[in-house]
């Protein structure tokens, strides 16, 4: 669905910190702060994340799932799996 990092780089994204995030989706900061702090994909109250995830998508975030093409054209970020992650280069770049 959507994980910790993904929520944070929406909200980079959207240049809105996390209580703007909490206002927009009807929830908590504290909640957020949850979310936020998933390594994986945010677990917690199904509801809760729905709305964050809804309040993400009307402000204009496209929310891409793992393996998943975006669906839509224009500019995007993804975070590429293997070396990279790691701060160093890989042969492929």
């Amino acid at each position: 669905m959507i994980t910790g990092p993904q929520m944070k780089a929406a909200r980079a994204l959207l240049n809105i910190d996390q209580k703007q995030l909490a206002a927009l989706a009807g929830v908590s900061v504290a909640t957020i702060q949850r979310m936020e702090a998933s390594e994986g994909v945010v677990r917690g109250v199904v509801d809760s994340m729905m709305r964050v995830v809804a309040a993400l998508e009307q402000a204009g975030i496209e929310l891409i799932g793992e393996g998943a093409v975006s669906s839509g054209g224009g500019r995007g970020v993804r975070l590429r799996a293997g070396p990279a992650q790691d701060g160093g280069r890989d042969d492929a770049d």
